[in-house]
């Protein structure tokens, strides 16, 4: 083979092995898993005692008698991100997504009602609500442990409180940009509002309190992904 040749042919192999790395690799600002399908050493449990454990590829919570809200949650804050997950709740158990949130430090009244005390570790901040349908409001946010009121209407969205689908696994979509913050239940635009009250926090996912004659109760979560966003990038 002739010099030229074999340089030419050797540029088309490099050009070749950078194009299938290319292809392999995840694209810049791509998502990332937020769950290793193996285990939990990312995340810890706050607030109360109910259990968490990994079957095949979900997390199961697991409600516990007497306990109070408990959250799954990871180790580090995050700021401005796109999260995906798909959920599946037993009708009648209620769950949530913590976004943004942080614990109490220290035994402390609750803002919305100050005569209300709240436990040291007890979780605080936005919740994008899971529930039944007939409710409307699978997909809004409640400010879970703080100023405990919702933040959007979803019968004023169009499609929005038939978007969470009961018994069945629904896709959550949750965008947060600055002070901005949206959702989507199985791709149907839900909550949309600003609030400055926090720019960052852990994500967490809720077993809710049951009443001492219930349950057991279990909430599934699967294909959990985040996509942290930068300052200018669009999200639709």
């Amino acid at each position: 083979m002739k010099k030229n040749s074999a340089s030419a042919f050797a540029a088309v192999c490099v050009a070749a092995g950078l194009f299938s790395i290319a292809a392999k690799a995840p694209s810049g600002g791509g998502s990332v898993p937020l769950f290793n399908g193996k285990n939990l050493d990312n995340w810890v449990v706050k607030g109360g005692t109910a259990k968490y454990q990994i079957e095949k590829d979900m997390i199961v919570g697991t409600t516990v008698a007497g306990s109070k809200n408990t959250f799954l949650s990871t180790k580090r804050d995050y700021a401005d991100f796109e999260l995906e997950l798909d959920v599946l709740c037993d009708k009648d158990l209620n769950s949530g997504i913590q976004i943004r949130s942080h614990v109490y430090e220290k035994q402390s009244p609750q803002p919305s009602a100050p005569k209300r005390m709240r436990e040291k570790g007890e979780v605080y901040g936005y919740q994008c609500e899971i529930t039944t349908s007939d409710k409307c409001v699978s997909g809004n946010f409640w400010d879970e442990g703080r100023w405990t009121k919702w933040h959007d209407d979803l019968t004023k969205k169009p499609g929005a409180c038939a978007a969470f689908k009961d018994g069945e696994w629904n896709h959550f979509r949750i965008v947060a940009q600055g002070d901005r913050i949206r959702s989507w239940v199985n791709g149907v635009a839900c909550a949309d509002f600003r609030d400055s009250m926090d720019a960052s926090g852990f994500i967490g996912l809720q077993v809710h309190s049951i009443p001492a004659s219930k349950g057991p109760y279990q909430v599934r979560w699967k294909n959990i992904r985040i996509r942290e966003l930068k300052p200018g990038d669009t999200v639709k």
